[in-house]
């Protein structure tokens, strides 16, 4: 029992650590405060008002001022709301409600940022292409958290749906904080040089990181000199960021280049960098992208001994990778290890030069962009006066990704003509079409869809006709055919507007996909705001004030080596044999462990196993034994198999290297997350020694561990280092002279093995035999497949039941980002969790009152202390969660889900923390204040300290504690409650249609057209809220306003009454397949009033399958969704109250005198088929009658209890085909020849008879098992529960029903 215990408990934490390891715990500063409701009145525009009183001032969520909220004159998707918050904030959420007392909501819209209240820039999730879900009503507030922080001033929503009832309604939230920075600004001639004062001596690790925008593509960002006249040096160059190496001091060449990062960087956007310069290689990291680089051996000691920001400042006679092009844009949080460059140069420091003007605010351009979305988008101009002299110049730029489009076109009434200016093939086309015939093309350069800005000039005169691509960069084309435009010509950019009857515009080529801007007619900007307000031309589909393109390939989306692609709308990624799935390939196809395979129901076999999910570990493909409690993760390698060593005099040694199906970092990652694992070893000897014990040198060795591995001289069943066998740990071996069976040199079969269970020292990678070379030695070895279980982290816990206890640790190195998580659970009102001191320095988390946490330390600077306080108590005896962080910048304290505490650090303080005493856990040094109660999985900077192996020789403590639910509660499904235990927890069913362990499994029954259950309600009672206790049956005297229904059923038969609930009133609700195998939901909530009949669009419920019904109702709303089908909404129009609950009724209705007469003859047909998990709130009649028959419930004719999910009862050893290796015996008789034990053919045989037995055996088993459950199925015409149930349920939950509808494969399994 002991064992079985154990392995239980494996299994639960690895289970518990799957579940919650995807969780993590967040140690950044709190950002969640509101901005909007302090906001000024002039911080609000809007593209209009309905009238003053919809103004957008009034768009202030939970306010009811003005008309309760914004709305514009038109409802179309070209109004917007923007808010200028004044300054730059960090944006960490979003909250939306529709306006006030109105039909007026937005049901999805999107998110612009900007810095300046031009050049926007749409926010856009990971996975879609930026649209928000928003309202279903006017006063629910719905908030969307931006899973990555924004940076902005300005913020504007655009609505793209609303509720079609409506208009456009809004009140708008913000939540976030405070932004501060360091930021210079670079004109093209100016700079900064870092100069390292003293040299220091060469460090693992240099950084150096930045964020920079421009709407320059070419410029020098940095430039890293170091030691022998090697460098570093990153530019932009079209919009893409390059890192070049140079060496030497006459280098002529641009330089070595190493990597390639980013694309459409020069878009005025602040952009994240970051290089670090590790021992062997480099990382470059552009926003959300980083890339490895190898970098060459002469920089493996490297270091930077100056550093150049904007322009190469060289002393040397490199040649720039750029020449004379500089960086022109702005420059923010320029660190160089943790050293603020910006913040030096401000401060004049003499290690920073300022080269030229280098200003500390960033001077940004004002740069209006349109953005043609799709095929509809256009933008109307009209000529100027100044045409009718015959000169016309029109310019513009463009990027785009597309091959094709219609850049420009315009008529020549003159002459009943055509002018369209296009690209086609990536080149830049004019062609002058007459009646239907082209009379001229001109075309220029190519390429230019590469996303690049290109500009476009086309110049007219009387005698010349030309047109311009990139100026001197680009290309012309001339002709002598003048174009005769006048004031009156209509200019049409991107495309035409969609009118049958126009003749203004024909377009016979794609419309333009892409960013437009720098439009100038004459010399004449064309001011695009004015277009956007309405007050120039004529525009549709068009994003103005914003460049929409996107290069959705660069970086890839695509993860774990998917195949991207892509349009101007969207990208694809080909996930085909990537083991995983999605729009990006980020979701692993497979489980991360056997554990989770066979919560599942899966039994042994060979499975896709992907250890760290969604993370860059590649699936792996193993073999699962689950016959065992435990679910044994098992790797095999090439040579599993006994193998025979023969002697050679010709060979001193047998070297046998293990290559396993799994990558070395697959094998790391299974055995750094298992709780245990472990390798068989076996050597099977006559006259060959093994170790050479006790005192010779080894004959033999094995390497095992992570990476190349070590050395081992300890055999299987040994302890690491003791030069041992099993037997001699045992002291049991043939020759008590020797730790090993073989070293005693006998002329006779003898065995060492036993299994490697340190894993530090696993897996085996090589073994080498050296006694193998002498006549008539003989010897074979078995090196078995690594076997993991279980988690080593998660359950780890320690109780401390004295004040004067604790656990000691090495010294804790926090020195610059000190990271720790626990969780802990108390009776007491204070204690120390843990404390670490230094000189000077300490860190200290303690529990300082009933509701308090603190979090002390000083760097040097004074003591400090972070403090949170909650609202509920915290020695209550159950699991509370703690973090505490502290860098740099800051120190945070988080508890549970508490609002965190924060404090800043003090400006240019110490910020090293220097601590040499040990780590003291659940007390301190001075024995005062100690902890009381339980801590586990203690982390300190992502490592976990092993509390329970302390523990086990530390008096007043003892490993292990109970209580988890904290971690274990979701197994409990189907709204099970999950309960502690002393020895862990049990899930409470009482409030689930289903039971079993973890509420998991169906309770389901056949019934028959005489079968019939009805769930009686009992007399009125006061329910007490304060009682924990409540009953088991539900009281009449309730009135219900709504109702949760979720059931499954299967059947053939139309009409067939699934559910009947009736009142004391006459009121009833009934649930039904009518004639035509739809589902109808009748509700006569009145008993006045006729029946409202909801009927579902989904058809053919009679089919014989399983369906599932999940039915919500809230007042007079009610959803009905049937399978997976799309939730359907219906609305009643009678009375919302179900009053006074009489009885549920499955099956036939015994008593109709009170219903309508059609329901009633439909209630007398009763149902044929099967029902299961049937939920009415939190009543389960189905589940009382089989399993609770003390319960108010009274069952009339057969009913019989079965599955559903399947037509038959399935074996629950039939998917098991595969066997483990591990079935094979590991060691032979040390007096049988090893020879006949591997060659014999009667052990062939008898192999083949023990299986036809086996077999045998199996089948009688199951064929007893058949009979006997048919034998109870008739047993008892009503069935019995076996044991009644003490623990009572709350009727009516308001709870959603989180159970997921039954699989059609779903199978139990006896064992």
């Amino acid at each position: 029992m002991l064992l079985g215990s154990k392995r239980v408990s494996g299994i639960t934490a690895l289970i518990a650590s799957l579940l919650l390891g995807s969780c993590g715990t967040g140690g950044e500063e709190v950002c969640d405060s509101p901005l909007v409701a302090n906001l000024a009145p002039s911080s609000f525009r809007s593209s209009s008002q309905l009238t003053s009183s919809h103004g957008p001032v009034f768009a202030k969520v939970n306010r009811r001022e003005g008309a309760g909220g914004w709305s514009p004159l038109v409802s179309d998707r070209y109004q917007w709301l923007e808010l200028d918050l004044g300054r730059r904030t960090r944006i960490t959420a979003v909250a939306t409600q529709g306006r006030y007392g109105s039909s007026d909501w937005l049901m999805a819209y999107l998110l612009m940022f900007s810095d300046t209240g031009h050049n926007w820039r749409q926010h856009r999730q990971e996975d879609s292409l930026g649209a928000f879900p928003g309202n279903s009503n006017a006063d629910t507030v719905v908030q969307y958290k931006l899973k990555q922080p924004v940076i902005a001033r300005f913020l504007r929503l655009i609505p793209l749906d609303w509720n079609p009832s409506g208009r456009i309604g809004l009140r708008l939230e913000i939540y976030g904080c405070r932004y501060t920075s360091d930021v210079a600004n670079f004109d093209g001639s100016s700079s900064l040089l870092y100069r390292r004062s003293v040299r220091p001596s060469w460090t693992a690790m240099e950084v150096v990181s930045l964020k920079f925008k421009t709407l320059t593509n070419s410029g020098t960002l940095l430039h890293a000199e170091g030691q022998r006249q090697h460098s570093l040096t990153l530019v932009l160059e079209k919009g893409r960021l390059l890192l070049y190496h140079q060496q030497g001091v006459s280098s002529s060449s641009g330089g070595q280049l190493l990597v390639s990062v980013g694309s459409l960087l020069d878009d005025q956007h602040w952009h994240h960098v970051k290089l670090e310069r590790l021992s062997t290689h480099l990382n470059l990291s552009v926003d959300k992208n980083t890339h490895q680089v190898h970098i060459p051996a002469e920089l493996n000691h490297w270091d930077i001994h100056q550093l150049s920001l904007g322009a190469v400042q060289s002393h040397g006679l490199q040649k720039p990778v750029l020449s004379n092009r500089n960086f022109h844009g702005c420059l923010e949080n320029l660190l160089y290890n943790d050293l603020n460059l910006i913040h030096l140069a401000k401060k004049k420091n003499h290690q920073v030069s300022v080269v030229g003007n280098v200003t500390f605010s960033c001077a940004e351009q004002v740069s209006v962009a349109v953005t043609f979305t799709d095929s509809l988008s256009f933008l109307q101009l009209r000529g100027l006066t100044s045409w009718s002299s015959g000169v016309v110049s029109v310019a513009l730029q463009f990027r785009t990704w597309n091959k094709a489009g219609l850049l420009l076109t315009f008529d020549l009434p003159q002459q009943e003509g055509t002018v369209w200016l296009y690209l086609s093939e990536t080149r830049l086309r004019l062609q002058i079409n007459k009646a239907g015939r082209a009379q001229l093309e001109l075309s220029a350069a190519s390429g230019l869809n590469d996303g690049q800005w290109h500009s476009v000039e086309l110049n007219s005169r009387q005698d010349h006709l030309s047109i311009t691509v990139d100026k001197d960069e680009g290309a012309t084309a001339h002709t002598s055919i003048p174009l005769p435009l006048t004031p009156d010509s209509q200019l049409f950019f991107g495309g035409c507007p969609v009118q049958e009857s126009s003749q203004e515009c024909r377009n016979p080529f794609k419309g333009f996909q892409g960013c437009m801007r720098l439009l100038t007619l004459d010399s004449q900007p064309v001011d695009l705001i004015k277009v956007q307000q309405r007050l120039l031309g004529n525009y549709s589909h068009l994003q103005i004030d914003l460049c929409g393109i996107i290069d959705r390939c660069s970086p890839s989306h695509c993860e774990h080596g998917g195949r991207c692609t892509q349009s101007w709308s969207t990208f694809h990624c080909n996930c085909s044999n990537s083991g995983y799935r999605g729009a990006t390939c980020h979701s692993s196809r497979y489980e991360q462990s056997c554990e989770a395979y066979k919560h599942k129901g899966n039994t042994s076999g060979h499975y896709h196993i992907d250890v760290d999910g969604s993370g860059p570990i590649k699936p792996q493909f193993i073999y699962c034994n689950m016959t065992e409690d435990i679910a044994w993760m098992v790797i095999q390698h090439n040579n599993t198999e006994l193998t025979i060593v023969h002697s050679s005099p010709e060979i001193n040694q047998h070297l046998a290297h293990f290559d396993y199906a799994s990558e070395t970092e697959q094998l790391a990652a299974i055995i750094s997350q298992s709780e245990h694992c472990e390798q068989q070893l076996s050597y099977d000897c006559r006259k060959s020694r093994l170790l050479n014990t006790p005192e010779g040198a080894p004959f033999s060795w094995w390497v095992g561990g992570p990476g190349p591995g070590q050395v081992q001289t300890y055999w299987g069943g040994a302890l690491p280092g003791s030069r041992q066998c099993a037997c001699g740990l045992q002291d049991n071996c043939l020759d008590s002279n020797h730790y090993c069976n073989c070293d005693a040199d006998y002329d006779q079969w003898a065995n060492d093995s036993g299994p490697l269970t340190h894993k530090e020292n696993l897996p085996v990678w090589s073994l080498v035999l050296g006694d193998v070379q002498r006549p008539g030695s003989e010897a074979a070895y078995r090196v078995g497949p690594l076997r993991c279980h279980g988690d080593k982290n998660f359950w780890n816990a320690a109780f401390f039941d004295k004040e004067t206890s604790y656990l000691h640790f090495p010294t804790f190195h926090g020195e610059l980002n000190a990271d720790i998580s626990f969780m802990f659970k108390t009776m007491s009102s204070s204690g120390v969790f843990l404390e670490n001191l230094g000189i000077k320095d300490f860190i200290r988390i303690e529990l300082s009152s009933a509701s308090e946490v603190v979090f002390s330390f000083d760097v040097g600077n004074g003591p400090l202390e972070v403090r949170v306080e909650t609202s509920a108590p915290l020695n209550d005896n159950r699991w509370h969660s703690v973090r505490a962080e502290r860098n740099v910048k800051e120190a945070l304290l988080r508890v549970d889900e508490f609002p965190a505490a924060t404090k800043e650090a003090p400006a240019d303080g110490h910020i090293n923390l220097q601590l040499n005493s040990q780590l003291f856990v659940g007390g301190t040094a001075s024995r005062q204040k100690g902890f009381l109660g339980c801590i586990r999985t203690l982390q300190l900077n992502g490592v976990t300290l092993d509390l329970e192996e302390r523990a086990k020789i530390t008096p007043g403590v003892r490993p292990g504690c109970p209580g988890h639910c904290s971690s274990y509660g979701s197994l409990c499904q189907n709204q099970g409650r999950c309960v502690e235990r002393a020895n862990g927890f049990s899930c409470d069913c009482d409030q689930s249609a289903y039971t079993g362990a973890f509420c998991h499994k169906e309770v389901s029954a056949s019934f028959q057209s005489s079968t019939s259950i009805a769930y009686n309600l009992k007399e009125p009672y006061e329910l007490s809220r304060n009682s924990s206790a409540l009953p088991s049956y539900i009281y009449s005297d309730v009135s219900l306003k709504g109702e949760n229904i979720s059931l499954s059923f299967r059947t053939g038969q139309s009409p067939a009454l699934l559910l009947y609930v009736k009142s004391f009133y006459k009121e009833y609700l009934a649930l039904l397949i009518n004639h035509h195998d739809e589902l109808e939901l009748w509700y006569k909530l009145h008993s006045s009033r006729d029946v409202e009949v909801l009927r579902s669009r989904a058809t053919d419920l009679a089919d014989g399958r399983l369906h599932t019904v999940i039915i919500r109702r809230l007042a007079d709303i009610v959803s009905v969704q049937i399978d997976h089908n799309t939730k359907e909404d219906f609305n009643l129009t009678a009375d919302v109250e179900f009053n006074s609950i009489k009885s549920l009724v499955l099956g036939k209705v015994q008593e109709s005198d009170e219903m309508d007469a059609e329901l009633a003859g439909l209630a007398s047909l009763g149902f044929t088929g099967c029902l299961s998990g049937v939920c009415f709130n939190s009543i389960s009649p189905l589940k009382a009658a089989l399993l609770h028959p003390d319960s108010p419930v009274i069952v009339s004719g057969p009913l019989v209890q079965s599955s559903c999910a399947s037509s038959s009862p399935s074996n629950p050893y039939a998917a098991e085909t595969t066997h483990s290796l591990l079935d094979r015996p590991s060691s032979v008789d040390p007096r049988q020849p090893l020879v006949n034990a591997i060659r014999s053919d009667s052990a062939l045989i008898g192999g083949v008879i023990a299986v036809v037995i086996f077999v045998t055996v199996s089948a009688l088993a199951i064929m007893a098992r058949f009979i006997c459950s048919r034998t109870e199925t008739y047993q008892n015409q009503e069935v019995k529960a076996a044991q009644p149930e003490d623990s009572q349920e709350f009727p009516f939950s308001s709870q959603a029903d989180s159970r997921s509808a039954p699989s059609e494969n779903q199978k139990e399994y006896y064992i």
